[in-house]
């Protein structure tokens, strides 16, 4: 059954209401005066217009390092159904730092299940991992602070399986691809062979929830972690998550038993630097026909 808008709002001003009573006092969470009385006058009379978007900020003490960050979101009308936007900040971080914080958060939170009330979750996420990014407070007398490098790590994970049909698994892999902000590929066929890319917990729980309760015939061939101090994304070779379909050889449409032209699929491969994945994947070096 479809979500209304008068039900999200309703779970809007639940949680509004919580994080008031967890942080009552002033400064900690700024909301407009009006904003609140003027959502319970629409939920009152949904005959007139929709009020505006919840917009407030929540001050969070990060106590090991004494600094204080800023979380900063706005509720779309269909929130919890859709995603918050949240963005946190800081005097203490430098603009990297900021930028691979908010990667960080952002990728958590769209991995939540759809639905959940979250901005406490972020709340608590940003509590437990801002620390790291966060470049030291004490400043020597006469010296200027010590910037803290943050690094991140882009995983890549090629992952083999003897065949790739079945519609609701196909369903099931795309959907969690999304979910997880990864990127890659999935070659249905047989073979089948899917790649994906992202933040290294982002394609442990891809991989865990694929194989997951028993998919017989899979295996993890190759795992790549690239290390860098800017974001993961500049290191992505695939800019979403592709559905391949190459040529098929074999008797489809009469049943599920068809081999993909692995030709095809080398080529693909090294139009996107991977190449020597082939090898990895079934044993042979590939090799591309004359033309």
């Amino acid at each position: 059954m479809a979500v209304t808008v008068k039900e999200c709002l309703e779970l809007q001003l639940l949680e509004i209401e919580m994080l008031l009573t967890m942080f009552p006092k002033k400064g900690e969470m700024n909301l407009d005066e009006d904003a609140v009385p003027g959502m319970q006058r629409y939920l009152r009379n949904t005959d007139g217009a929709l009020p505006p978007q919840l917009e407030f900020s929540i001050c969070i003490d990060v106590e090991e390092a004494k600094v204080k960050v800023e979380l900063q979101v706005l509720l779309p009308h269909m929130y919890p159904h859709v995603a918050p936007q949240l963005f946190a900040r800081s005097n203490a971080l430098r603009r990297q730092q900021q930028s691979q914080l908010n990667n960080r958060l952002t990728s958590h939170i769209s991995s939540l299940d759809s639905g959940e009330l979250c901005v406490y979750e972020a709340v608590q996420w940003l509590k437990d991992n801002s620390l790291p990014y966060l470049e030291s407070s004490k400043i020597s007398s006469g010296s200027a602070s010590k910037e803290v490098v943050v690094k991140e790590t882009l995983r890549r994970m090629w992952i083999y399986s003897h065949h790739i049909y079945r519609q609701e698994l196909r369903k099931k892999i795309f959907d969690c691809a999304k979910k997880l902000n990864l990127t890659g590929f999935c070659l249905t066929g047989k073979p089948g062979v899917i790649c994906v890319e992202g933040f290294r917990e982002n394609c442990e729980e891809f991989w865990r929830v694929i194989r997951y309760p028993n998919w017989k015939h899979i295996s993890c061939k190759h795992v790549e972690n690239i290390e860098t101090e800017g974001s993961i994304d500049n290191l992505r070779l695939f800019c979403a998550f592709e559905d391949l379909q190459f040529q098929a050889h074999g008797d489809y449409g009469l049943r599920n038993d068809y081999h993909m032209d692995l030709g095809q699929f080398l080529e693909f491969l090294k139009q996107h630097q991977s190449g020597h994945i082939f090898q990895i994947l079934f044993g042979v070096e590939g090799k591309l026909s004359d033309k």
